[in-house]
This record gives C-alpha cells, sequence and structure tokens, in this order.
C-alpha cells in the first residue's frame, strides 16, 4: 500500500473518534538528529504516525539563511530523515511539515521590519523549497506582522493573506506535478486569534468561501486556542477542556482537525483530557531540546566522577562550553518572562548569576547543538565515556524517548497507523 496522504491520515484520525478509539496524533520539533532518530524508533516500536513540524527558524532554504538545527535547509533536513528512518529500517508513516511558515516568521525579518510584499516573497520562497522538497503540510501563518505587535491582526488581513499563499503554494506544486499536500491555517496566539468558537467557525466559513472561488483545497488542521502556552521550561496554560471539545466539534463538521500548539511539559491528566476533548494533534517542540540539553548534563556530571575516581585523564568542557554558547545565542529571550528577557549578556555572565545561567542554559541549550565548539567537546565526552562502557549517545536518545513515549502512551497511539489503513483497504 502507498503511504497515505497527511489527509488521510487525519481523516482516518477523525473516523477513529466516532469508534471510541480517538488519538491525539504529535506534531514534534526535529531538534536535533538524535530528536528525530527517538521520534523514529517509537513511532517505528509502537505503530503510529508522527509529523516533524520544522520551523523557519530551525530549518529553511540557505539563500534565506538556513536554519540552526544542523544548519538544515529543506533538502537536507528531508535526506536527514530518511537517513535515519533507513538506518533503523523505519517502516510507518512520518509526515515532513512546515510549521508557522510565512511572512516575517525567521526572527530576523520581523526584527528587520520587512515592508509586507518583501516578507511575503520571501515566505513565497521558503514554501517553494518546502514543497521541492516534498513537505506533506504547509502551516500558512501570515500573523506575525512586525507593523501590529500586541494587536490581534485583521481577520480579513489574516484571510487574504491565507488565500494568496495557498493558491501560490498550489500552483506551484501542480505545475511540478507533485502529490497533494495538506495544509495547516490559523493561529495559537493567546491575545486573540481564534480562541472563542465564534471566531473559530467565521474564520472556518469565510475561509471555505474564499477557497471555494480560487478552487482550492480546504486545509487539513485548523489550529485553535486550548488555552496552552510555554514559557521557560514550564507550561504556563491552563488547558480549556470545554474550548477544546466546542472547537474540535465545529473543525470535525468541516472535515478538519483541530490542532494544538504549545503542547510542551503537560501534565497525564491534561494529556488524558486530549482524547475525549478529540484534539486530532498537538505540536510538542522546545521540551525535547531541553530534555537533550539535560542527557549532555547528565553525561557531563558522570564524566566528572571518572575524573574524580581517576578513570580519565581529562574531561570535556561540555556543561561550560554549552552554557556559554547558550547565553551568547541570546535565543532564550523568547522563552523568558518579566524583565529578564532585556538582560543583557554581560550582565548574565556576572559572578553571582549562577541560577539565572542555569536556567538559561536549560531553555536554550538546543539552540547550540551544531555549534563547532560544542559539537566538540560532546565528542570527547562520548569518547571518555565510551572508554568504560557508557554509550552516551544512546543514552541520549534513549532520554528523549522517555517524554515522548508519556504523551504516546496518553495520547493512546499504540497501533493507530494500523487502525488507520483499516479504513483505506
Amino acid at each position: 500500500m502507498t503511504k497515505l496522504s497527511i489527509k488521510q491520515t487525519v481523516e482516518g484520525l477523525l473516523k477513529l473518534q466516532e469508534t471510541g478509539e480517538s488519538a491525539t496524533i504529535l506534531g514534534i520539533g526535529p531538534m536535533s538528529k538524535n530528536c528525530v532518530q527517538a521520534t523514529l524508533e517509537l513511532s517505528q516500536e509502537d505503530d503510529y504516525p508522527v509529523m516533524f513540524i520544522a520551523s523557519r527558524n530551525q530549518v529553511d532554504a540557505d539563500e534565506l539563511g538556513g536554519g540552526y538545527v544542523n544548519g538544515w535547509n529543506q533538502f537536507t533536513f528531508a535526506a536527514a530523515v530518511e537517513e535515519v528512518a533507513k538506518s533503523i529500517n523505519y517502516d510507518n508513516l512520518y509526515y515532513l511539515c512546515r510549521d508557522h511558515g510565512g511572512p516575517w516568521q525567521r526572527d530576523k525579518e520581523r526584527n528587520d521590519h520587512l515592508p509586507t510584499e518583501e516578507a511575503m516573497e520571501l515566505g513565497k520562497k521558503s514554501y517553494l523549497a518546502d514543497i521541492e522538497a516534498g513537505f506533506d503540510l504547509l502551516m500558512i501563518d501570515p500573523t506575525k506582522d512586525p507593523f501590529e505587535v500586541g494587536k490581534v491582526i485583521p481577520l480579513d488581513t489574516v484571510l487574504e493573506r491565507t488565500v494568496d499563499l495557498i493558491d501560490f503554494c498550489e500552483k506551484e506544486r501542480k505545475s511540478r506535478q507533485l502529490p497533494e499536500i495538506g495544509y495547516e491555517v490559523g493561529t495559537e496566539e493567546t491575545n486573540g486569534g481564534l480562541t472563542s468558537t465564534e471566531t473559530y467557525e467565521t474564520f472556518i466559513l469565510r475561509l471555505q468561501e474564499e477557497l471555494g472561488k480560487r478552487n482550492l483545497p480546504m486545509p487539513t488542521f485548523i489550529v485553535g486556542q486550548t488555552g496552552t502556552l510555554t514559557r521557560k521550561t514550564e507550561q504556563v496554560g491552563h488547558f480549556n477542556f470545554k474550548n477544546a471539545v466546542d472547537l474540535a466539534q465545529m473543525a470535525k463538521k468541516y472535515g478538519v482537525g483541530l490542532k494544538e500548539h504549545n503542547g510542551d511539559y503537560l501534565d497525564d491528566v491534561t494529556l488524558l483530557e486530549h482524547i475525549p476533548a478529540h484534539v486530532t494533534a498537538t505540536n510538542v517542540a522546545p521540551q525535547y531540546g531541553t530534555e537533550e540539553t539535560r542527557a549532555y548534563l547528565n553525561l557531563a556530571a558522570v564524566e566528572g566522577k571518572l575524573q574524580e575516581y581517576g578513570l580519565i585523564a581529562e574531561r570535556s568542557n561540555t556543561r561550560e562550553v554549552l552554557l556559554l554558547h547558550a547565553i551568547k545565542s541570546e535565543r532564550w529571550r523568547k522563552w523568558m518572562v518579566g524583565d529578564q528577557k532585556d538582560l543583557t549578556v554581560a550582565q548574565i555572565l556576572e559572578a553571582g548569576n549562577e541560577e539565572l545561567q542555569a536556567e538559561i542554559l536549560d531553555i536554550a541549550g538546543h539552540y547550540t547543538f551544531n555549534d563547532e565548539a560544542v559539537k566538540a567537546e560532546i565528542e570527547k565526552m562520548y569518547a571518555n565515556l565510551s572508554a568504560h562502557d557508557i554509550d552516551g549517545h544512546r543514552y541520549v536518545i534513549d532520554h528523549i524517548k522517555r517524554p515522548i513515549r508519556d504523551y504516546a502512551e496518553c495520547y493512546n497511539l499504540k497501533g493507530v497507523t494500523s487502525r488507520i489503513k483499516n479504513f483505506f483497504k
């Protein structure tokens, strides 16, 4: 049987909701090649589909600045996932997805206050590379307008840009005779966006009308605000069960799945609530980067012990280099709260700030995994541990698997691929 499209998989998930076998699939931020491997191993072991949701900062065309994850562009990202899949004899469903595609979605474009026309053109160039690299799902998100800071962008503007971008993507896809792709629309912003069911339905109805005029497909997912919000390394939002149920029912009426963003660090009770709420999919990203950082710090602590015991002559500087690069990256600003996000690098590096430094390392360590100095220290650490029968690389992958497994168990994912395929026999 040929690979099910993302649209078919969502169709299958919506059908499962009617058979008492509801499940919520995961959109996983590809924070590193280790994270990709951890994800694919679990998907293979427990028979469920996964989505890799790459933001433009993480993975993008070289001419647009590339991505901070392994320096990946769309093609090298696709090749890396395929390489990992082959190495573990993967035989399940994974989907390459663009998370938050569109204008101003690279930090630099937004910070530079690029004019609308230029930002839209760059967004299209990025989508074109996505399409040519074989992405399965594109999120169309024109809501990061730097000229509307702190305001909710008018629904008319969001609709107009959304339809224009889907129109562009469909024309480019068809002209290359490529298979059908899915689209994700909407925004998870908590300061407005698609929070109420009334706004949500208005958006869907108007979108349906505008897409219909141009003979364009309805989206596969619509993002809705379920109350989740990630800050630092915590879930600071509050899952709103009633809102989630209402939005999921509303989306399903139009054959579309409800997608939740900001799903990191949720507890088991909240995760289990997603099943009766019929949330179709959840995005989780920074949590897995943080877990990988913590895995390296655990290994560095073991390495320190081995040096104390006189078993190794010289330990690596993994923690120190990770810390320095994390602070200097300044990417932690996005996740901090209050005045902390305005601190200078020099202020953070001052003596006495060890607690804040450790917090920043936890938040932003993963942004530095591709830095040459960081990679060199990790390799040295692996070699030191390997000399004493510790497989550091295997430990890191297994450590990342733990939180993914927790979600997959609560989200009723075991055997979902087989269950969905039954609908298409």
